[in-house]
């Protein structure tokens, strides 16, 4: 399959590509409430089903995003807060950025669903991407992902948040 490259998804161009760092946010479907648009300053407000505020339901996540790390991209910092999930990576050659977030949002509502006895949608359409620029922009963004539990209210440090790449013990 291999990279898009530059492409649109109706709305803002995104950078599908390997050899780069990409930001990438994904949010649970009621997550952001009607008529409001989606922002970290929403997202963090935990609002919604917040399904991810279970243990159980973060590990499906954590175990999802772990489970193609070094084969279908590079993980550089990821963190699952209450209603959305933050991820820096690099992808490999020859998958695309839309098709592992997919692949994540499919084995993830499974799981999710299973654990709460529950049928439905689990997340939003779409998702949020953002290309690195350069070792400033990495070094903010992943501090970002690494610190957003403590920005939240979630913990007191960042090692605290069991559900991130700098608190994971597995």
């Amino acid at each position: 399959m291999g990279a898009k490259g530059w492409h649109s998804r109706g709305y803002l161009p995104h950078y599908d590509g390997h050899g780069i760092s990409q930001h990438t946010v994904f949010r649970l479907y009621d997550s952001v409430p009607p008529g409001q648009q989606s922002g970290d300053d929403v997202l963090d407000r935990h609002l919604g089903s917040a399904f991810l505020r279970n243990p159980a339901c973060a590990r499906h996540v954590v175990e999802a995003l772990l489970h193609h790390d070094e084969e279908r991209y590079g993980l550089q910092a990821w963190c699952v807060m209450p209603n959305h999930v933050h991820v820096l990576m690099a992808v490999n050659e020859k998958f695309q950025l839309g098709g592992i977030v997919r692949s994540w949002k499919m084995f993830t509502t499974r799981g999710i669903n299973q654990e709460l006895k529950r049928g439905g949608p689990v997340w939003a359409a779409d998702y949020f991407d953002r290309y690195i620029r350069d070792e400033t922009h990495f070094e903010s963004t992943k501090r970002y992902i690494e610190m957003n539990p403590v920005a939240a209210g979630l913990c007191e440090r960042p090692e605290d948040w069991e559900f991130s790449s700098v608190g994971w013990k597995g």
